[in-house]
């Protein structure tokens, strides 16, 4: 008898480290998330939270059976917040990075997408690395991979950071910067394919430095939840294999943003 309930407990201790739910009961997961980084995550005129980054981590959520609650939090505070307990995984475009896992765990990639500039048509920028942009105006969300990149790899040049990509954008398109950095997703989406990024254009080469822009966008844990790192890395293999993820994907982009 004790052998059997020896079982018996074990095997809900297992369920409980696959993340999972025990009976009817699913676990609750807190999502820390911007609200601010369209088409990855934003807010529609009703309130609501929208994009890439919310649909996948409801079918992550939907596949880990966790019952999942979103916390919008500003980008500069988010690993704080995280470390803090406010929630208990951060979905919001958030690269892998060698730096970024001195502090807090990471599951495996769920897109990835190469750092890009933008700016005015028909200007012409030398982007050596270095030397180049000597005296440029270069606008960055502040507290980001390409914050580091530009300052690392154009010291000539003044790099302006921002709360939020929009900021950043919103000064670009006023004039007052000469160009912008982010992921080139966001910017294509984000403000490109908008009435005020008419007259403006990529320039220059993609950036993929595994030094700067680590492994692709992944789903930051705190240091030492590994059961959580592992339910997630399963719903992330579960929804490629039976097309949940494509169909999201093809929701947002023409191509597949998961990545070689």
């Amino acid at each position: 008898m004790r052998l059997l309930k020896l079982a018996a407990a074990t095997a809900v201790l297992a369920t409980l480290l696959a993340g999972g739910a025990v009976g009817d009961e699913m676990r609750p997961v807190r999502i820390g998330t911007e609200g601010a980084y369209p088409p990855f995550n934003s807010i529609d005129p009703s309130g609501k939270l929208i994009g890439f980054d919310i649909e996948i981590a409801d079918a992550l959520c939907a596949a880990a059976k966790f019952k999942c609650e979103f916390i919008i939090q500003d980008w500069d505070g988010m690993i704080p917040a995280l470390q803090a307990n406010k929630f208990d995984a951060i979905i919001a475009s958030m690269s892998v990075t060698a730096k970024r896992k001195e502090v807090v765990d990471f599951t495996g990639k769920y897109y990835s997408s190469p750092a890009k500039f933008i700016g005015a048509e028909g200007t012409e920028f030398d982007f050596t690395q270095g030397s180049g942009l000597v005296g440029k105006t270069i606008g960055v969300q502040g507290s980001t991979i390409h914050e580091d990149f530009a300052r690392a790899k154009w010291p000539q040049a003044e790099v302006v950071t921002y709360a939020t990509q929009d900021e950043a954008n919103a000064d670009l398109a006023s004039g007052r910067l000469d160009l912008v950095m982010a992921n080139g997703v966001a910017l294509l989406d984000g403000f490109l394919k908008t009435p005020e990024g008419q007259g403006f254009v990529f320039v220059g080469d993609d950036y993929r430095d595994p030094d700067f822009h680590g492994e692709g966008a992944g789903i930051a844990i705190r240091k030492g939840e590994q059961e959580l790192v592992d339910a997630f890395n399963a719903a992330i293999k579960q929804i490629r294999a039976d097309g949940t993820y494509k169909a999201i994907n093809d929701k947002y982009f023409d191509f597949d943003i998961y990545g070689d």
